[in-house]
């Protein structure tokens, strides 16, 4: 990318993928930025599980009912996990590092999606988060924010239209 404007513009939700792997440069650099990530009063209270393992791609997108179903197809997942305990601003570091991430994955030229995974159900209405933790050995008290896929893109998408800009919503000074 030339410059940060023309990647936040570029990088759109990818939910198709090659079946390419990643390379292990690719992998830490990723990793590398959830762990540059800012975080409340420098807490770190994140932690990341990578998943490569394609049976269990496809269990972890059988985790929501609905909204899931292309970790199946990626080449890596990054299970993005916050701990209550640690801060009570985790889900909002956890969101930091899962976009560093997928912002990283643009500038690599690799696509990215975030399957929310915190208070939401898989189709016998299991909280995900529950089936999460137990496929992956999550202990307490650790909590599955969402799960990232990520891939060689497998599909073109445009570039956001900022004709759809909602410049309305922007308030100067007071609302």
């Amino acid at each position: 990318m030339d410059s940060f404007k023309d990647l936040v513009k570029a990088r759109r939700s990818m939910r198709q993928f090659t079946e390419e792997k990643l390379t292990e440069e690719q992998v830490r650099l990723l990793l590398r930025a959830a762990l540059i990530a800012p975080s409340s009063k420098h807490t770190n209270g994140w932690e990341f599980v990578v998943v490569d393992d394609r049976d269990m791609l496809v269990r972890l997108s059988e985790s929501r009912a609905q909204g899931a179903q292309f970790i199946a197809q990626a080449a890596l997942a990054v299970v993005v996990l916050g701990n209550p305990s640690v801060s009570d601003a985790w889900i909002e570091d956890a969101s930091i590092a899962a976009i560093m991430m997928q912002l990283q994955a643009e500038d690599l030229g690799l696509g990215s999606c975030w399957a929310h995974m915190h208070k939401r159900f898989n189709q016998d209405g299991t909280p995900s988060e529950q089936i999460v933790c137990k496929l992956l050995g999550v202990p307490e008290p650790y909590v599955p924010l969402c799960i990232i896929g990520f891939g060689h893109k497998g599909m073109e998408r445009k570039e956001f239209n900022e004709d759809h800009l909602q410049w309305e919503k922007v308030h100067t000074g007071k609302f």
